[in-house]
């Protein structure tokens, strides 16, 4: 049963003003606001970088190993978000983790669609290499469209022969522009934060009339064969659901070590509100333990 925390988050979203449609630059001012409700800890350091020309930030929380990081991508529909709006929730992962985290501003459609993102991330990714972080000491991690974002990232540098991290984190992702998931319809009714037409008005800005089936844009229809383990996390209550369900099944089938963990009644990115949510922090531990197994990293500080 789903705490009661739940609702009274779901009851605030639902008493925002609807921006369905509203110019992208009055969605993402609204994006960035929400960066107050989630103030980041005194305690966590945070250093502005240029990650090969891509604006990047180090996170880390007291006591992370500097040798282990989480490089993460951020979600917002490729449109919306930032490090800004997402430096909260970040922080909780290094803190879960033992591991300082590297975050980017990819560049956001509709001013710059597909490929723009994946050639951001890629870049920054080897920039991260070159600052002689080891690749083995590596976890990529995203959520929503940076969760589809994480995958895309994956193989791409997978077929350009670069170095894999030793893992891979994806929180409620995005993997399929052409919206064929069930979830889309059996789900709308319970999702307070998505709907079909924003995902469709997403993927037309992002795709820039690029095929919704081509593979670094929807990655369930991508070679998944070589990548590292993965860690999928999804709300039963999102219409989102069935792009998690589906992007495990064909990583399973490809031979990938995939870790599917749906959480009964949740939201989308439902981990973005641990500060209020229990379930979202239990989720960030879970999180946090899955990149120590994966890249030694030191017991969480609490």
């Amino acid at each position: 049963m789903a705490s009661e925390q739940l609702q009274t988050i779901i009851q605030t979203i639902k008493s925002q003003p609807d921006l369905h449609g509203a110019p992208i630059e009055q969605r993402r001012a609204a994006m960035e606001a929400v960066t107050t409700m989630f103030p980041v800890p005194d305690d966590v350091t945070r250093e502005p970088v240029d990650a090969g020309g891509i604006p990047a930030e180090w996170i880390a929380a007291p006591g992370t190993d500097a040798e282990r990081v989480i490089y993460y991508l951020h979600g917002g529909g490729y449109a919306i978000g930032s490090i800004n709006s997402h430096r909260e929730m970040i922080s909780r992962l290094s803190r879960a983790s033992g591991a300082r985290a590297l975050a980017i501003d990819y560049r956001l459609a509709p001013e710059h669609p597909f490929p723009a993102a994946i050639e951001d991330a890629t870049t920054a990714y080897r920039w991260l290499l070159s600052t002689g972080v080891d690749p083995a000491r590596i976890v990529i991690a995203g959520d929503s469209a940076g969760g589809g974002l994480t995958v895309a990232t994956l193989i791409s540098l997978r077929d350009a022969g670069d170095p894999l991290p030793a893992a891979a984190v994806c929180l409620s992702p995005w993997v399929d522009m052409e919206m064929t998931g069930d979830s889309m319809t059996t789900k709308a009714e319970v999702d307070p934060m998505i709907t079909k037409k924003d995902v469709i008005e997403g993927a037309q800005a992002y795709l820039n009339g690029a095929d919704a089936r081509t593979p670094l844009a929807s990655p369930i229809h991508a070679d998944l064969s070589g990548l590292p383990p993965l860690l999928i996390h999804v709300g039963t209550a999102e219409v989102l659901l069935d792009d998690a369900t589906r992007l495990a099944e064909r990583a399973k089938e490809a031979g990938v070590d995939v870790t599917l963990e749906p959480w009964d009644d949740m939201i989308h990115v439902f981990q973005f509100f641990a500060s209020m949510l229990p379930e979202g922090q239990q989720a960030i531990d879970r999180i946090g333990e899955f990149v120590r197994e994966h890249v030694g990293a030191k017991a969480a500080v609490q």
